[in-house]
């Protein structure tokens, strides 16, 4: 009933490699550290934690209320805007979405001059349309993990920017993290 939660986690896990970029270059090259992170994060990361969502789905046995044609309106349109969202933010990072590297640059201007996890804020979007169309314990529960996995995935790769790009410590302090126009105190 929550074999989903393997590929789930399993892809989580392998997710964070890209909060990992600086690490693995300095132990096996610039080159061989983008592979690695490239490998764990979009060649297994992504499409592990996605099969772990799918099965989840498969998996719901009980609704915890009756999607109506309302319901259907707003999970699809909060997913197309979590969509948008995220197409916007790859198209402004172009490469260094897919290949993180340790000689990228600050993207600050676009969307990134609002949100500095424009992607997160879009992955939290899906999640929430997801659970909306599927309102099951088992889709939840995905959604959730998926959620604290977002929050720590955005707090690692902070300090991994700040030590590819020493200039993201100023951005961090000016651009709130996903939602534009709220902004509290950081203190790294």
């Amino acid at each position: 009933m929550y074999w989903f939660l393997i590929p789930l986690v399993l892809g989580f896990t392998s997710n964070l490699a890209s909060a990992l970029t600086t690490t693995y270059s300095e132990k096996w090259g610039k080159s061989a550290g983008t592979v690695v992170t490239i490998l764990l994060r979009d060649i297994f990361g992504i499409p592990v934690w996605a099969i772990g969502f799918v099965m989840a789905i498969s998996e719901s046995t009980h609704m915890l209320y009756e999607i109506n044609l309302i319901f259907k309106i707003i999970g699809w349109l909060i997913m197309a805007a979590g969509g948008i969202v995220i197409i916007v933010a790859l198209v402004s990072i172009k490469i260094k979405a897919a290949a993180p590297s340790t000689h990228d640059s600050l993207v600050k201007d676009g969307i990134y001059s609002r949100i500095r996890h424009p992607i997160h804020s879009g992955t939290f979007l899906e999640f929430t349309g997801l659970f909306i169309l599927w309102p099951s314990l088992q889709v939840g529960l995905a959604c959730a993990l998926g959620i604290i996995w977002i929050l720590l995935q955005s707090r690692f790769e902070e300090i991994d920017l700040i030590r590819r790009i020493p200039e993201y410590k100023e951005y961090k302090l000016k651009v709130p993290a996903f939602i534009p126009g709220f902004k509290r105190n950081q203190k790294n």
